[in-house]
């Protein structure tokens, strides 16, 4: 389905699933809020070339009007907008990117998590070939080892500002016992920081280059990986400090499709359902 009219400025791609967990690409503009008038394309399928092939069919001069168009770190998504809007800017989503930092936090607790549980099971078993009740060591606040990462993951997402007397706490013991899992912290925070004091592109950029310098430093092989990714989309990542564009609008969209389909009990005849959503949004 493509609504040539409802082009603006401003687009925003991002994907979802209708039914079955079949993947659509949906191409909406800003300006209508997620209202009539907010789809601009919706595609089945998530190939670039497929996606390039149903936007082209747009008069040129059409596409000529858009500026700027917000996406996640999808290359098939990056390298469909380069072809199909090539005057317009491309901007990653600043989400999609802190959350690539904050996964490489969660790999290292949870690699730390399974390594606790091997202890513990290492103990259970030394502990019944000596005929006694294994009972296991706990901190301060009444936590295990295993415990204490299971129960850590939502306070590494946050900077210790923010965090509870409970959680300051339970921090407290945790980057005591686990180094390294205070290193990986204090990396996704300095990464956040990138975002939150930096006011143009050139400062973002040299608060980018700074981080990447401390991940060598560090040398932990999860943010290893996430700094490489982030070095290969820089300039769109760069992007987003021109006018602090994100993605948001297309989440809102994605949201109000899943609830549409929640209301109408599912997709039965799945054209009839793109009908009305057309209908709706179109």
């Amino acid at each position: 389905m493509v609504f040539p009219e409802n082009i603006g400025e401003n687009l925003s791609i991002d994907e979802t699933s209708l039914s079955n967990g079949e993947l659509y690409t949906i191409v909406t503009n800003k300006v209508a809020k997620g209202k009539k008038g907010a789809l601009v394309a919706m595609i089945h399928g998530t190939k670039a070339t497929d996606i390039n092939a149903v936007l082209t069919k747009i008069p040129k001069k059409t596409r000529e009007k858009v500026k700027e168009v917000t996406l996640d770190m999808a290359d098939n998504m990056n390298l469909a907008m380069r072809k199909t809007f090539k005057q317009a800017k491309r901007v990653i989503d600043r989400f999609h990117v802190q959350k690539l930092v904050s996964d490489a936090v969660q790999e290292v607790r949870v690699a730390l998590k399974r390594l606790a549980l091997k202890e513990e099971n290492e103990e259970i078993k030394k502990a019944r070939k000596e005929k006694r009740i294994y009972r296991p060591a706990t901190f301060k606040n009444g936590d295990t080892k295993k415990q204490l990462l299971a129960r850590s993951r939502y306070l590494l997402f946050k900077p210790n500002s923010k965090w509870t007397d409970q959680q300051k706490q339970r921090a407290s013991i945790l980057f005591k016992e686990c180094p390294k899992l205070k290193t990986a912290h204090d990396l996704s925070m300095m990464f956040r920081n990138c975002y939150e004091n930096s006011n143009t592109r050139d400062e973002a950029k040299t608060s980018f280059d700074k981080w990447h310098k401390k991940i060598e430093e560090k040398n932990i092989d999860e943010f290893l990986s996430a700094s490489e990714s982030i070095r290969l989309h820089e300039t769109t990542i760069l992007n987003y400090f021109i006018n602090r564009s994100t993605n948001a609008s297309a989440e809102s969209f994605n949201a109000k499709l899943k609830w549409f389909r929640t209301v109408v009990r599912g997709v039965r005849d799945k054209k009839f359902h793109l009908f009305r959503i057309a209908k709706l949004f179109g």
